[in-house]
């Protein structure tokens, strides 16, 4: 735990000066795309044992999470940006992307393993819960531009109106 936030405050401290960030990335990014990024997603495979949730009951609660999961930041975040102004089906495809899960979850379940918070049935299950949710973005905002005018927002729109939501 100590090693992400370390990490975060270092390059929070560091300067921000266009030129150095751009010569720290362009040095950091490769790296990080051709050996950590699939080390870790490998790391998180090996740990996740799908074989552990057994019966329907687990399978249950496994589709509970998925479903509290959707509801809360698909859910959430649409309602959040019709308050906004946004119409239905803008909030609804905002609401889409934001509740793509991703690495950041997948650092949080690994911390939580790691600190014996989650066992290894529940770090599975909410390891599935994060692929359902990250693979059922695509299908979902393309069934939900199904028939839609050209007048609904493109993705950089619906990104946008994310961030003016998080300004306010």
């Amino acid at each position: 735990m100590h090693l992400l936030f370390g990490a975060f405050l270092f390059g929070a401290v560091l300067p921000k000066h266009p030129h150095f960030v751009h010569a720290v990335s362009e040095r950091v990014q490769s790296l990080t795309l051709v050996l950590l990024l699939p080390v870790f997603f490998a790391y998180t495979g090996l740990r996740t044992s799908i074989g552990l949730v057994r019966g329907p009951e687990m399978w249950l609660f496994c589709g509970l999470i998925i479903l509290v999961a959707v509801a809360g930041k698909l859910g959430g975040s649409a309602l959040a940006a019709k308050a906004a102004g946004l119409s239905w089906r803008d909030a609804l495809g905002l609401g889409v992307f934001m509740n793509t899960r991703g690495l950041m979850e997948l650092v949080v379940l690994n911390i939580g393993l790691d600190l014996g918070v989650l066992s290894p049935a529940v770090f599975s299950m909410m390891v599935l819960m994060a692929l359902v949710t990250t693979f059922m973005t695509v299908p979902l905002f393309n069934l939900l531009s199904r028939g839609a005018p050209e007048s609904v927002a493109s993705p950089a729109e619906l990104l946008e109106a994310e961030a003016t939501l998080v300004q306010r």
